[in-house]
């Protein structure tokens, strides 16, 4: 393969309050963007009720799931918009738009007019927000997905990738759970379905505040700088840096993009059918009480930081593609057996063991994708390429949990079904494990 927009290797002096800022404001970044997103899944079944009321409720939490899911089909969306502005113009001002736009979207649901309200046009009102949140859900992966990576040392990447992707992502299921569970508190039973819900949309304007008062301060990558800089002094190779786009969609980068979503999608859909489905499966499977579920998934939250930053730090060890060849049988193996074990115990503290593993299994899917998907691609449509590869890939993982829903005649039928879909899914990722190339340390040759 050939690349217009290769330049010789080269290692930007960066200072350790850099890489501590720029790592920090990643992991931030993308932890309130994901407590955004997990809010609904927190409250699914009180949506479902309120704005797509069925006599079936398996229906009624399918429509939840696909209004879910409409989020994550306008991600790519807003990638390519976000990623293009990054790659041209810099990845600090694309996050700080991308992580506003994204908290303001959230806290406007909690206003939204139920279906008893206004009719039909609370779900329609509803499905466009989300549509507007995903658009910037997509701008915040090209961002934060890209800045930190490009100023930490290449020992540490893979490590920071777990901490970013997978450590981010406990961080903001982390908050939402303590949120789950102060509303919980504050709004008891029939309460909560009242403004226990409405308030917890309400926090994500926190995301909004937090994310213009960090943000602003950061300072940009290192290598992008570099690249302008060698491309105002005219020493950098002819670039297509004002069409970003256009060079990943060439015929030379069209087969990189589609080996790399056999990753995403197996990456994605394991995290949305653990960690993002948990919630609801503890409530109408399990039937655990919501306090003893609020504790337990704030608890796999922490389990799922863990596991993603060691199995960051595994592929620093023992390179990209072996770690995930070694997830990926993890994965075919464990995640139908802990779904069909906790049908079986109706002990809350092993019952909580299966959320623990379940979640951290399925971060450890991804936590390595983010770095890798950095070093395949160069600093000018790197913004562009990893946002794509990223949101195209979770957006098919975001379906999958709507797809079980409807698959899923009853609750009890959950578990297998369950267990069916990340089979499949994992041969998937197994499939996209065995096709990439190693790419550890190719980060500064681009």
């Amino acid at each position: 393969m050939t690349s217009a927009t290769q330049s010789t290797p080269h290692t930007a002096v960066v200072s350790n309050r850099h890489i501590f800022a720029a790592i920090s404001a990643s992991c931030l970044g993308w932890a309130l963007d994901l407590f955004d997103l997990f809010v609904l899944l927190f409250v699914a079944p009180v949506v479902g009720r309120l704005f797509f009321p069925s006599t079936h409720p398996m229906l009624s939490l399918a429509a939840v799931y696909a209004s879910f899911a409409v989020t994550l089909l306008m991600r790519p969306f807003g990638s390519a918009l976000f990623g293009s502005y990054a790659d041209r113009h810099g990845r600090k001002g694309a996050m700080i738009i991308a992580v506003i736009g994204v908290g303001v979207a959230t806290a406007l649901f909690g206003a939204l007019p139920t279906t008893a309200q206004i009719g039909l046009a609370a779900p329609a009102l509803l499905i466009v927000l989300r549509l507007v949140q995903g658009i910037f859900v997509g701008g915040v992966v090209a961002s934060t997905h890209t800045i930190a990576t490009e100023s930490v040392p290449a020992s540490w990447r893979g490590t920071v990738s777990g901490m970013i992707g997978g450590g981010g992502a406990g961080v903001g299921a982390l908050i939402a759970s303590l949120v789950y569970l102060i509303m919980t508190r504050l709004f008891p039973g029939a309460a909560f379905d009242v403004w226990g819900w409405r308030c917890m949309f309400f926090t994500g304007i926190i995301s909004s505040v937090l994310g213009l008062f960090i943000f602003s301060s950061l300072d940009e990558s290192p290598l992008w700088k570099q690249l302008k800089k060698e491309a105002a002094a005219g020493s950098a190779p002819a670039q297509k840096t004002n069409s970003p786009l256009a060079t990943l969609f060439s015929r030379d980068w069209r087969g990189v993009l589609f080996v790399n979503l056999l990753l995403t999608i197996g990456g994605g859909s394991g995290y949305y059918l653990t960690s993002g489905y948990l919630p609801t499966y503890l409530k109408v499977v399990t039937h655990t009480a919501a306090s003893s579920a609020a504790l337990i998934l704030v608890l796999s939250s922490v389990g799922v930081i863990v596991a993603s930053i060691f199995t960051g730090y595994l592929s620093d060890l023992l390179g990209r593609k072996k770690t995930f060849i070694l997830v990926g049988v993890l994965r075919l193996v464990l995640f139908p057996v802990l779904y069909l074990a906790m049908v079986h115990t109706s002990d809350v503290v092993i019952l909580g063991v299966y959320v623990i593993a379940l979640c951290a299994i399925g971060s450890a899917g991804y936590a390595p994708i983010l770095i890798f998907l950095n070093e395949r691609f160069p600093t000018a449509i790197r913004a562009s390429g990893t946002g794509l590869s990223w949101n195209i890939g979770f957006a098919i993982g975001g379906m999958m949990p709507t797809f079980v829903s409807l698959t899923a005649k009853t609750p009890a039928q959950l578990p297998l079904v369950l267990s069916g879909f990340l089979i499949g899914l994992s041969l998937l990722f197994l499939w996209g494990a065995l096709a990439i190339p190693e790419t550890k340390g190719q980060l500064d040759s681009h």
